[in-house]
């Protein structure tokens, strides 16, 4: 094993005998390929780290400074009412533990002795106070952004997970959920060292009723000795199988 397994990831894979955290990107990972799944989670064999992508990061710290000035206020924020949502972002002393990926909302499965995590992009909530998970996301295309693309399934599983987590937190939530969708543009004359963006935001009609159910498949592939099946379309198990080809 590589020095990054045994540096790294060797106090930090699944034992059935003590609470483990489970990500919703890991269990998104799971979905994707239990055979990547299986050897992050228990044998510390990590898909190699993709490359941060710095400019979204800063579209998403200066939406929630945008958000947090009509927070503090109680209004709504510009965007909300050229959309016509009827809801202002929420005030909640545990708002940026939610947001924090090393904290998020988490909810203890019994079941399993999963700790579900997530860290939430905002929220915001209605006058029938329930909550409303938002998430951001940025671009650059031509086209206007929507969430039609098959990668997608992503983005939708990630608000499902978010909405679930928070129901089982007792808090009410609304199924629909919000993609704030920034797409940087092209067609303008000049850069003049400013990027400026079309900002679309995207209802979306949450079901979470797979949760559940795929956490406990997630738990019995943990459980097995036997290494899982790949999914044809990872790429990753691909890639392996290609180079020990050529290796003979």
């Amino acid at each position: 094993m590589s020095g990054f397994y045994n540096s790294r990831r060797k106090g930090n894979l699944y034992t059935k005998d003590r609470d483990f955290r489970l990500s919703r990107s890991k269990l998104d990972l799971f979905l994707n390929c239990q055979r990547c799944f299986y050897m992050d989670r228990k044998l510390g064999v990590a898909q190699p780290p993709g490359f941060p992508f710095s400019l979204n990061s800063a579209v998403d710290k200066l939406l929630k400074k945008e958000f947090d000035i009509l927070r503090e206020k109680g209004e709504q924020h510009p965007l909300m009412k050229k959309f016509g949502i009827d809801a202002i972002p929420l005030r909640h002393e545990k708002l940026n533990e939610w947001r924090d990926p090393f904290k998020g909302i988490t909810y203890k499965d019994k079941n399993t002795n999963f700790v579900i995590t997530g860290g939430v992009d905002d929220i915001w909530i209605n006058p029938r106070q329930e909550f409303i998970i938002v998430d951001y996301k940025s671009t650059s295309k031509e086209e206007e952004v929507n969430l039609d693309a098959d990668w997608q399934i992503g983005y939708k599983r990630q608000m499902e997970v978010y909405q679930w987590l928070f129901r089982k937190n007792d808090f009410a939530v609304s199924k629909t959920g919000y993609f704030v969708y920034c797409n940087g543009r092209t067609d303008i004359d000049r850069f003049d060292a400013r990027l400026e963006f079309d900002i679309k935001i995207i209802p979306y009609y949450g079901d979470d009723s797979w949760v559940e159910k795929e956490i406990l498949n997630a738990y019995k592939c943990l459980n097995s000795a036997q290494l899982p099946p790949s999914s044809p379309d990872c790429d990753f198990c691909n890639y392996r199988y290609a180079a020990k080809e050529l290796e003979g």
